[in-house]
């Protein structure tokens, strides 16, 4: 083109997060390894995230908040904030990421987990990023669901024919020996190519240090953390009742309760903590990595970000796995314990105090996850950076548009 000149290289991030803190974490986590990896390279994230702008971001990373949704218990959507319609939240979202791919031209487009997005919303952009010749790619935790249950989800929502007409390459973000997330799903060859596995995302301390830590906690203590805590109740009070029935647990306990965790049942652990010597409670901390790299073991649900940083800091955990509405939790910590990097610990319902102290004084003589040699475990951040060059080199150096120059 004449006139035009070189420009950075763009990639775009669509993450749905309808709910809880997942999606974006590890979105984040990708924009972070990228940028560190390239220096003239900028990535722009687009979340539903209502806390996102609670974390902070290296700098070529930024993002933009589109209307907010949550899934109701009965799996329903409804909007957030917003008094209108469900259906007009997705179709305001829709057109926000369209028109925000319009204009940044991004030389990737990276969608999280759900390939055609919420309700659909991200089928437009696909479809006029791919007609453009934008590289699209899916990229996919470890385990997703259980086979059945994943396989009648994604044809409801038609996910295959999607992988087919949109998507160039589907990273998953973990090892086929430990979890294969597309496992029982019926793919035609053309997508099976296009699938690679890149490891486990390992994290890093953050370069601000977390100061939510207590000064009445003392090292080491037992992290307890439920993610964004919007089912994690059950874990907390289980955690609670152990420390109220026996004295005489040698560690003290962080409970991290999570920003989406019921005003309610913060205030009635935050009392019942109060009255132990031994444990103490904070709703939320951004830098969740400090607070694990010093805690003498975790005991959590499992998530897949909760998982990657028990690799990464090489803790010893108790994971508590939800069953409910998704086998992903079960699925990995199964897994994780058959392979010994971790232990298991199922809720049964009645939930013993005695059998949680066990699993709190047992925690701290578990062998380390590192004591399971796993070729490549926690290689995700290289992998995903080269792969991501590999994308620029077919594409060739991006060039800044006509309309981009006038724009400037």
């Amino acid at each position: 083109m004449a006139g035009a000149r070189q420009r950075d290289t763009r990639v775009l991030i669509y993450s749905h997060d309808s709910f809880g803190l997942g999606h974006l974490r590890r979105c984040r986590e990708i924009a972070h390894h990228l940028v560190q990896g390239e220096s003239d390279l900028s990535v722009l994230i687009i979340s539903g995230s209502p806390i996102i702008g609670s974390f902070d971001f290296r700098s070529r990373v930024d993002f933009i908040r589109i209307p907010g949704v949550i899934k109701l218990r009965n799996g329903e959507y409804t909007s957030l904030n917003l008094p209108i319609a469900v259906e007009q939240t997705v179709a305001l979202r829709a057109s926000i990421i369209e028109h925000t791919a319009e204009i940044f031209e991004p030389d990737i487009f990276l969608v999280d987990k759900e390939p055609l997005g919420l309700r659909g919303e991200v089928e437009g952009t696909l479809r006029y990023l791919s007609e453009k010749g934008v590289p699209c790619i899916l990229g996919l935790r470890d385990v997703m669901d259980g086979p059945e249950l994943l396989a009648a989800e994604w044809l409801r929502k038609q996910a295959v024919p999607a992988l087919e007409s949109y998507y160039d390459q589907i990273w998953v973000y973990g090892l086929p020996q430990i979890c294969n997330p597309l496992e029982g799903i019926d793919l035609p060859d053309s997508v099976v190519k296009r699938i690679t596995f890149t490891g486990y995302l390992r994290r890093t301390l953050p370069q601000v240090a977390s100061s939510a830590l207590p000064e009445a906690i003392p090292s080491p203590y037992i992290l307890v953390t439920v993610g964004g805590g919007g089912d994690g109740e059950a874990i907390i009070d289980w955690v609670l009742r152990a420390y109220e029935q026996d004295a005489t647990i040698p560690y003290p306990s962080l409970l991290v309760l999570g920003p989406f965790m019921g005003g309610e049942h913060q205030n009635e652990f935050q009392q019942r903590a109060g009255r132990l010597d031994k444990v103490e409670v904070i709703t939320f901390d951004a830098h969740m990595e400090s607070l694990m790299a010093e805690a003498a073991g975790v005991i959590c649900m499992g998530g897949y970000n909760t998982f990657c940083e028990l690799l990464s800091f090489d803790k010893r955990a108790v994971i508590v796995p939800r069953t409910e509405p998704r086998l992903e939790q079960y699925i990995r910590a199964k897994r994780a314990q058959d392979l010994g990097l971790s232990r298991m610990l199922l809720d049964d319902g009645a939930r013993d105090a005695a059998d949680m102290a066990t699993a709190i004084r047992n925690l701290p003589q578990q062998p380390l996850p590192s004591e399971s040699v796993i070729p490549g475990l926690l290689d995700g951040p290289e992998n995903v950076t080269k792969l991501a060059r590999q994308w620029f080199a077919r594409t060739g150096r991006p060039q800044l548009s006509l309309a981009s120059q006038q724009q400037q």
